[in-house]
């Protein structure tokens, strides 16, 4: 470019020349569908925004996913899935890079799905989310049956028609969408909500669980195939049947559920005996129980029949019993008379051995020793009081010893508080205080003045003071 062309290009910042770009590239591709394989994926950015790149053999391009359409995503990303998207070709300024807006995104090629369904597969059973241990077994006879799916299709109808074929149960529906975006939430939502129902609410609580859904492509049933669905399914307390889709149609779901069913209607028909079946059963066990009845009383009957001939007859069993009685009959007025005669002669010598001079000398033996035995009995009492009087005379002496009333004989006084408490010194007495005066030969009532006396006892006075003491209208005592 000659000099002076290039003097008279338009100088542009770098934003300038950066928006330029972005709107050039806007317009030129608005709008772009790619084929690539994604590369760098690491989860959604803690934004919720979805950041990797699109890849092939000798390219690659920044790809962004935006939260409210990851969210809606039926296909989620995940690293090395060969995918098909459309979106919009941008520019990041901040990197002078261009980049694609996904809006869409689907494998590219049932391949690719199926490469996803099998290492989310093996994945989850890694966890241990398919293990036999984990099965519940399915309830003989189900008071209520909760069942998963859409309320219009022909799969809710199939199953009622059913149900009420073989046995008709209450049955609770909680629709969900089946196909399209947000339906393995639903699924996964209703699996749970089914759990949370309390044993004894007003809504009963299915005793087994109905995940159901027909038949379609691996796209259209990709939904029983999310993680999340899955999770729901293995966690469900409560026995779960999947049946999604036709017998070949194999969903993550399946292997999750406790059991499979390769149909809708075969899931019914797990969940239910038949009722005439039942009913036929019962009448054939009832008619077993009858004929069994009859040939065990048969059987008891002719045993009875054979002891019965083995017995001896009641004139053979009684009639060494009958002979002996007989014997015993006509032996009997001649034991009476022997053994009377015999007592007879008993009580001739013993009465012979009572005589008059027998009776006076025991007689007499006895007087003796009851005489005996009372002299005894008098001289034991006699001793005994003289005991007990010593016991007595000590008592006194010793209680005497000890009483305060002889401390009081030898000239002291007692003197109490008007409630009888003996007082020990001065200072217990108050002024005006009554008080009682207790002498060996009687009580004198008298009243403090609170006056202390410091005299020494005057043996002289002695006497001036018991007589003023004891001189009528007295009023105090000191």
């Amino acid at each position: 470019m000659p000099e002076a062309a290039r003097l008279n290009v338009v100088e542009l910042t770098v934003s300038e020349l950066s928006a330029a770009l972005k709107k050039t590239v806007e317009e030129t591709f608005s709008y772009v569908r790619l084929r690539g394989e994604i590369s760098g994926f690491r989860g959604p950015h803690s934004s919720g925004h979805v950041y990797f790149a699109l890849k092939d053999d000798s390219a690659r391009i920044d790809a962004i996913i935006w939260k409210g359409v990851f969210g809606k995503m039926r296909i989620r990303p995940e690293e090395g899935l060969e995918v098909v998207v459309t979106g919009r070709i941008t520019t990041y300024p901040g990197r002078s890079t261009y980049q694609i807006v996904i809006e869409t995104l689907e494998p590219a090629g049932l391949g690719a799905l199926m490469a996803l369904l099998e290492e989310r597969r093996r994945k989850l059973a890694a966890e241990g989310l398919f293990d036999e241990a984990r099965k519940q077994l399915i309830p003989f006879m189900p008071r209520a049956i909760g069942v998963v799916t859409s309320p219009t299709g022909a799969v809710i109808r199939d199953i009622l028609h059913r149900l009420a074929d073989r046995f008709p149960r209450h049955v609770l529906v909680w629709p969900v969408r089946v196909q399209g975006d947000g339906a393995a939430e639903e699924i996964a939502a209703a699996i749970r909500g089914f759990n949370a129902l309390p044993e004894r609410g007003p809504v009963a609580r299915p005793d087994v669980l109905i995940v159901a859904r027909g038949g379609g492509s691996l796209e259209d049933l990709w939904c029983f195939n999310e993680e999340i669905v899955v999770r729901a399914a293995a966690e469900s307390m409560i026995p779960l049947i999947s049946a999604v889709g036709h017998e070949t149609d194999i969903t993550l779901i399946d292997f999750a559920a406790d059991r499979r069913a390769p149909t809708p209607t075969a899931a019914a028909e797990m969940a239910v005996p038949v009722r005439a079946e039942l009913l036929a059963q019962v009448a054939t066990l009832a008619a077993r129980q009858v004929a069994c009845w009859q040939r065990g009383i048969d059987i008891r009957r002719k045993e009875l029949r054979a002891l019965a001939r083995a017995l001896p007859t009641p004139d053979r069993l009684f009639a060494v019993r009958r002979q002996t009685l007989d014997n015993l009959a006509e032996r009997l007025p001649r034991a009476l008379r022997a053994g009377t005669h015999v007592h007879h002669q008993r009580l001739a010598r013993l009465a012979g051995r009572l005589s008059t001079q027998v009776l006076r000398t025991r007689l007499s033996r006895n007087a003796e020793i009851v005489a005996a035995l009372s002299e005894r009995g008098t001289r034991a009492v006699r001793v005994l009081l003289d005991r007990r009087a010593d016991r007595v005379r000590s008592a006194t002496q010793l209680l005497a010893a000890f009483s305060y009333r002889g401390v009081l004989a030898r000239g002291f006084a007692l003197v109490r508080d008007a409630g009888g408490t003996p007082l020990h010194a001065a200072a217990a007495v108050a002024p005006g205080m009554r008080l009682d005066i207790e002498f060996s030969d009687g009580h004198v009532a008298a009243v403090s003045d609170g006056r202390p006396s410091s005299d020494a006892f005057d043996a002289s006075a002695a006497p001036k003071r018991r007589q003023k003491a004891t001189a009528p209208k007295q009023g105090s005592l000191f």
